[in-house]
């Protein structure tokens, strides 16, 4: 009986996360969406960027928290998602919007 207790209350646990993580990326990441953080991809992708960055990219970054952001741009999960950190970094200029004096 414990045994079969101990299982169910991993499996809510393991399912609890799950739920957590799913509604967290609906959220997306510091105030920007999934679609806000998609339409900005190939402007700050690794491999065959493109120079000026997507009205929905410029749109999504505009309402993003940008000081939030700074906080990755020295994250190892950037290669990860083969996501180029200078590049990143030159999204806000290229946007015509103003950086954290602190990034």
């Amino acid at each position: 009986m414990e045994k079969k207790l101990r299982a169910v209350a991993i499996a809510l646990v393991a399912m609890l996360l799950v739920v957590a993580a799913s509604t967290e990326a609906a959220q997306g990441l510091c105030n920007m969406s999934d679609d806000g953080l998609a339409a900005c991809k190939p402007a700050i992708a690794v491999k065959k960027p493109v120079d000026k960055p997507s009205d929905a990219c410029c749109a999504a970054l505009a309402d993003a928290d940008l000081q939030c952001l700074c906080k990755y741009k020295s994250s190892g999960m950037l290669k990860y998602f083969e996501i180029d950190a200078n590049r990143a970094m030159q999204l806000p200029a290229k946007c015509n919007i103003t950086a954290p004096s602190e990034c």
